[in-house]
């Protein structure tokens, strides 16, 4: 079974193979609504909009925002400041690592109820375990940052998470926090494959912030590979790559 919704401002698409998990569809869905209302920085009822506002000290934030914010520290640290979820204006924006933590969840969730063979994708960030309908390995395409239409590389993560970041599709949603007025030109966008969707989207994020450098730093991390298109159409690819590509 498989079903779309749009939630979070984006597609969010669940396939389940086995037929004893497919109530667990319901769960996942309402779990996005759930974090959308406390995360979105579009809503003006949110935690966080409430939080930017001074409506709710940090020490009153909700679990669920403290783990968050925790991640983001940390990914902060991890990536010498090029991930950091503070505005040039003062405000927080937790979104480039609330999508992955979500699905990363939404997987978790699946498990538990049972599910071996399952997709969950938001927005071009996937997780996926076991194998698809038809009992192959489960295939993601990279989109061509010139022509969306266009598949330029597919790819099967195999149990692994999948992020792409990049401004051809939102535009320029992501700053560098060293240069906050700079134009991050250099590079349409880069694709992550990392141990879980979470890691892979939060590096992918910070990598994009980086311009030219991000498939190096992703190249520098154990576990990691990436493909990144500069805005020549140049493609990169970090070393072990191509040990996902189906073509």
């Amino acid at each position: 079974m498989r079903e779309t919704r749009i939630i979070m401002g984006m597609p969010i698409t669940v396939e389940v193979v086995d037929d004893t998990a497919l109530a667990a569809m319901g769960q996942v869905f309402a779990l996005f609504d759930a974090v959308d209302a406390k995360f979105s920085t579009y809503r003006a009822d949110s935690e966080i909009s409430r939080f930017n506002r001074g409506e709710v000290a940090e020490s009153d934030l909700s679990d669920d925002a403290r783990a968050v914010f925790k991640l983001a520290r940390e990914t902060e640290d991890k990536t010498e400041g090029f991930f950091n979820m503070k505005k040039a204006d003062g405000t927080v924006d937790p979104s480039g690592i609330v999508k992955g933590w979500t699905i990363q969840q939404a997987a978790e969730l699946l498990g538990k109820a049972g599910c071996a063979n399952f997709f969950v994708d938001a927005g071009g960030d996937i997780q996926a375990q076991g194998k698809n309908p038809e009992g192959g390995e489960w295939q993601v395409g990279i989109r061509s940052p010139f022509r969306l239409g266009e598949i330029i590389k597919v790819v099967s993560p195999r149990g692994q998470g999948i992020a792409t970041s990049g401004s051809y599709i939102r535009g320029a949603h992501i700053w560098n926090p060293h240069a906050p007025k700079e134009k991050l030109d250099d590079v349409l966008s880069i694709t992550v494959i990392g141990p879980t969707v979470l890691e892979a989207d939060r590096f992918a994020t910070a990598a994009f912030a980086m311009g030219r450098d991000g498939v190096y730093f992703i190249e520098s991390l154990p576990g990691f590979e990436a493909y990144q298109v500069n805005a020549q159409g140049i493609a990169t690819q970090t070393s072990n790559f191509g040990d996902y590509v189906i073509s």
